[in-house]
């Protein structure tokens, strides 16, 4: 590992220390955050999963109706039959913070007290399972917005991990063995340099003694 290009003093040696525990601190707390972050992505992952495979199944009742209606119906009644509907819904998105990624929160809110109340024609003159296709349309319109909340939030929270991740790998192979091998090289350094100027006192030391004629036998 490559070490940082610095000056081997004392005052290096205890800035890189400070900054080496720094990064450990960082370092677990990114790794906590992953890991965090891994719990509420799986989550939704099941919660999108149970969730898709309710909503493909009731998609799948609505277009089966739907489809026997389109059959039993001429296109020109179908098409008067549903030019003006009669529900309608307003949306709204809020945010919900987790672990710093702001994930949104839709809710909906139908004109009329009862969402499956939109059948905008009469029932003489269309299809019974032309009603059937509504209903089941109107029964799933809430897991659909749901469906769609959750598989954004997985989407955001799966960006966030990989983030997180390139950091938890960058102080952890890079930013900290770096540090530390820099550290190392420092303390060598100045250990060299302090056996270097005790073995030049002690020479002093001797030709202090021999001038002073201690050293004479």
């Amino acid at each position: 590992m490559a070490r940082l290009n610095v000056n081997p003093t004392r005052m290096e040696l205890t800035r890189l220390k400070n900054r080496v525990r720094t990064a450990r601190r960082g370092h677990k707390l990114l790794k906590d955050k992953r890991d965090e972050l891994m719990k509420q992505f799986l989550d939704f992952m099941r919660r999108d999963r149970d969730l898709r495979r309710k909503t493909e199944e009731a998609l799948g009742r609505f277009y089966g109706s739907f489809n026997v209606a389109s059959a039993l119906m001429s296109p020109e009644m179908l098409e008067q039959a549903l030019l003006y509907p009669k529900q309608s819904a307003a949306l709204t998105m809020k945010t919900r913070n987790i672990m710093s990624v702001n994930v949104p929160v839709y809710t909906f809110k139908t004109r009329n007290s009862d969402p499956a109340d939109i059948a905008p024609y009469g029932y003489a003159a269309t299809s019974g399972e032309l009603d059937d296709a509504l209903d089941a349309l109107a029964e799933i319109f809430g897991d659909l917005l749901e469906l769609a909340q959750i598989e954004k939030a997985v989407h955001l929270l799966a960006g966030e991990i990989e983030k997180t991740r390139r950091r938890v790998n960058a102080l952890e192979y890079v930013m900290i063995p770096q540090l530390e091998e820099t550290i190392r090289y420092i303390s060598m350094k100045l250990d060299e340099n302090e056996r270097g100027n005790l073995t030049r006192l002690m020479k002093v030391k001797d030709m202090m003694l021999k001038q002073a004629g201690y050293g004479a036998e």
